[in-house]
């Protein structure tokens, strides 16, 4: 009896299944639009004065004559003229060809990486805070090693640092924030949960995306941080302006123009023009969290 023969199939006989579009890249968590007072404006300077000296009672006898207090107005500003920009090329031919090289999806993209340069760039913003470490939870000075038996400190410590700042008014109206590492984010669940916290009804019921209300406090994740610097303090503080004009505006550009000439194709360009402040009154509330790496 002769032998069956194997199947032999020559050229593309196969199906073969192909995604829709390009792969979903894994980005960066952002938290920037909820701790920070973002303001968009098409103005360079941004003003934003204060009294630098506080009126105070003076004892006063009925009939008697009194004297005016005089009080000093001090300004002080940001310059918004940083600038990044993300400029991409797609070959002419490769659009046409390509279902998976689309303007909007490089646009996406471009706003995406936009979102997590402005995180890093907040967070490495962290001199402008103030320095909280070790003995604001009652240990000896220097960096926090953030464990399961002090986390609940830190967050009790922020708070209480906050009240000694007389900001309470503004905790209570703002809200307070801490953005931890992962670590320290899965260190707090694990805490949490075993005071029977229940974090996914809690997250559901605020309305926090990648994050959780607990202890009073919202908190949230980030991997961005500068090594052993970690932020927190009273949300809407930490002023941020955008440039209207250029924010979010992406441009196409048709045979865009190169060292070696024009290049048959589509330039999608988007930019970012900005600055970060934190103002002398708002300094007291908002806390560069010294943490061991």
């Amino acid at each position: 009896m002769a032998s069956e023969a194997a199947n032999t199939f020559t050229g593309s006989v196969f199906l073969e299944d192909w995604a829709v579009k390009l792969q979903e890249r894994l980005g960066y968590p952002t938290n920037w639009k909820e701790i920070c007072r973002v303001e968009y404006t098409d103005t360079r300077v941004f003003n934003n004065p204060y009294m630098s000296t506080t009126p105070s009672l003076q004892s006063h006898t009925r009939g008697s004559a009194y004297t005016h207090q005089l009080f000093t107005l001090t300004n002080e500003y940001v310059t918004i003229n940083q600038s990044q920009i993300l400029p991409m090329i797609i070959d002419r031919a490769d659009l046409a060809q390509c279902k998976y090289v689309k303007q909007m999806d490089m646009a996406n993209l471009q706003g995406q990486l936009i979102n997590e340069y402005l995180e890093t760039d907040m967070l490495a913003n962290h001199d402008s805070w103030t320095n909280f470490d070790n003995s604001a939870i009652g240990g000896s000075a220097g960096n926090i090693t953030v464990s399961s038996s002090n986390i609940d400190d830190i967050i009790r410590g922020i708070k209480r640092e906050i009240r000694e700042a007389n900001g309470k008014d503004l905790m209570k109206r703002n809200g307070v924030f801490i953005l931890w590492r992962a670590a320290d984010f899965e260190i707090l669940e694990a805490v949490a949960q075993a005071n029977g916290f229940v974090l996914a009804d809690i997250a559901l019921k605020n309305g926090i995306d990648e994050g959780y209300h607990y202890m009073g406090v919202d908190h949230y994740v980030s991997n961005s941080h500068a090594s052993g610097h970690l932020f927190g303090g009273i949300k809407k503080l930490m002023h941020l302006g955008i440039l209207r004009a250029t924010n979010g505006q992406i441009v196409y550009d048709s045979e865009p123009a190169t060292d070696g000439g024009a290049i048959s194709g589509i330039a999608v360009v988007a930019r970012v023009d900005w600055e970060f402040k934190v103002w002398t009154l708002d300094l007291p509330v908002l806390y560069d969290i010294l943490v061991s790496a």
